[in-house]
């Protein structure tokens, strides 16, 4: 496909190793000359689209396999394992990163008539050539930075246009109407992000939402694929997992700083989420 080749050219013009920040504001380009272990990490709205190489994302338990002109949609703030499943130095991954803003989607659809919205969650589709050119033409504008100011704008809107009419349209859709299900359930998830090592209350939380807790339960589970509780405790156990990382540090202090209140539960659930005890992954001296 030529804009896929098109696309794929642009990216590893622009992109170093890893993920790579570029002068368009929340464009980023991404590449990986090997496979890589799972790692968590917690993913903002975004449009990931792959012009070679595989990668996979599992939220809670489902994976998805994305390749060469296949795209990702994450609709919300939720915690994911991803890993690199195919890349080599011969043949990176490639791949274009958007993130995605309710502000710009709301802008759009307020000059359009409102289509029916559907179920939430993370999704993959196959990118149209409509979508993968405007895409090309959106990071080549790196390579005009006299125009880019004045062009990116409206490209990046066509970028969003051909999300919102495609087959993940609904979803994207849901992320810029501020009384979507998607935005209620936002303002929840904000909260647990914001407050993760506190006491949840289902009740709390649904009014934020404004919803009965019946529903949601219901909605919070079909968006993320998992319960509140268990949303927080990924996210406990993946921020435990950075700060172990970053450097030295205490386990039982780390588990206590995200909200653990016995230090054996914070082992256990850490052994149970990532294979490995917590004492693998921090850097404090061991006698």
């Amino acid at each position: 496909m030529r804009e896929l080749d098109r696309l794929r050219e642009l990216i590893a013009r622009h992109a170093g190793e890893g993920l790579t920040p570029t002068a368009l504001p929340g464009v980023s380009v991404l590449r990986a000359t090997a496979v890589t272990a799972p790692l968590g990490d917690v993913a903002e709205p975004t449009l990931a689209v792959i012009a070679q190489g595989v990668k996979e994302t599992e939220l809670a338990g489902r994976s998805l396999r994305y390749g060469p002109g296949q795209f990702l949609i994450v609709p919300v703030e939720l915690p994911v394992v991803g890993h690199i499943a195919q890349a080599s130095p011969g043949e990176p991954l490639l791949a274009f990163v958007l993130r995605l803003r309710a502000e710009k989607i709301a802008a759009l659809l307020a000059e359009t008539t409102p289509a029916a919205t559907g179920p939430v969650g993370i999704g993959v589709s196959a990118a149209s050539p409509a979508l993968l050119d405007a895409i090309s033409r959106l990071l080549a504008l790196l390579d005009a930075p006299g125009d880019a100011a004045v062009l990116a704008p409206g490209v990046e809107r066509e970028v969003l246009w051909r999300l919102i009419t495609g087959p993940q349209g609904s979803l994207v859709r849901q992320i810029g109407l501020a009384d979507s299900r998607l935005a209620h359930l936002a303002h929840a998830i904000s909260w647990i992000r914001r407050h993760y090592d506190q006491t949840l209350r289902v009740e709390d939380l649904a009014a934020l939402a404004t919803m009965s807790v019946t529903s949601f339960h219901r909605h919070f589970r079909a968006l993320t694929s998992m319960t509140p509780i268990q949303y927080q405790k990924q996210i406990r156990l993946h921020e435990a997992r950075a700060r172990l990382l970053a450097g030295p540090g205490d386990i039982a202090g780390t588990g206590f700083a995200v909200g653990y209140g016995s230090p054996s539960q914070f082992s256990r659930e850490y052994r149970r989420m990532f294979g490995t005890p917590p004492s693998r992954d921090t850097l404090t001296p061991r006698p």
